[in-house]
């Protein structure tokens, strides 16, 4: 089988609280674009399943996400094949925008259907919870709102179509860093989430664009937040209705309710950043 694993951006994101078991409570509302990797899962032709990919640092082992979904659907259903996984990855690694999580969500929509098990998206969902935080979401995509650790999904009215663009900065950011630099009860500036949810219930893009808002943004090392804020001003200079951070980092993207302007920022974009995507948003 082949698959599209699709990534993902956040809308807004927010801290609530840090929990008794050390997570925290997020609330953020999602959003599924075109940007995905391809992968392509078959019956493994030896006994224990491989995986591999076309970039040579990811783990080729029981460490890689697609491989953990594979062996938990084995586990919570009691059938599925051991399979052979190849990923063509296309959402850059280690960048805010969920990719192991879809690749993973990509892995059980195949097992279901290899194994025959027929289980619903949120059934599916729940298997995805012990894999990943972000793994229910990129199972049942689209647009929703994730609370708790990102697992408890209630959909949404979609975001109306239009055009993104992506750029990841060519540095790293930790996320475990990030949360040891939040101070929950210290965070001034927050998402408006119920803005957000009535923008999307009455089909306002601009009202939505102009809400993006990810308190990660707040914590960041004062270079690390001079460049992201950097390319939002390019992608604001080139008529995007609004920008942010995805998720924790460092991908910034833009939405664009005009193609034209869009490819004019992905192109301006692409004279100082390799890594620059142009997609959309998906239902």
């Amino acid at each position: 089988m082949e698959l599209s694993a699709c990534a993902k951006i956040n809308l807004t994101l927010d801290i609530l609280r840090k929990r008794e078991d050390g997570y925290h409570d997020l609330q953020m509302v999602m959003q599924t674009v075109t940007l995905a990797d391809v992968l392509t899962v078959s019956p493994a032709e030896g006994p224990e399943g491989r995986i591999s990919s076309d970039l040579r640092y990811l783990p080729a082992d029981g460490r890689n996400l697609a491989q953990v979904a594979a062996a938990a659907f084995r586990e919570a259903t009691g059938r599925g094949p051991q399979v052979d996984i190849i990923i063509q990855k296309r959402i850059p690694v280690c960048a805010g925008l969920a990719g192991g999580s879809a690749d993973a969500a990509a892995v059980l929509r195949a097992m279901n259907e290899l194994s025959g098990a027929g289980l619903s998206a949120g059934e599916l969902a729940a298997i995805g919870e012990k894999v990943g935080s972000d793994v229910p979401y990129c199972v049942l995509g689209g647009t929703a709102l994730a609370e708790g650790r990102g697992e408890r999904l209630t959909p949404l009215p979609p975001l109306p179509k239009c055009h993104v663009v992506l750029c990841k900065p060519p540095f790293p950011i930790s996320t475990p860093q990030l949360f040891s630099r939040v101070n929950v009860r210290k965070i001034v500036c927050r998402p408006d989430t119920p803005g957000v949810l009535a923008a999307l219930e009455a089909g306002d893009l601009a009202g939505v664009a102009r809400r993006l808002y990810n308190v990660f943004e707040d914590v960041l090392e004062p270079r690390r937040k001079s460049e992201i804020d950097a390319v939002k001003s390019e992608l604001i200079d080139c008529g995007a209705l609004g920008a942010s951070m995805s998720g924790s980092g460092p991908t910034v993207f833009g939405l664009f309710d005009d193609e034209h302007a869009a490819r004019s920022a992905f192109e301006r974009l692409k004279e100082n950043y390799q890594q620059v995507f142009r997609c959309e948003t998906l239902d």
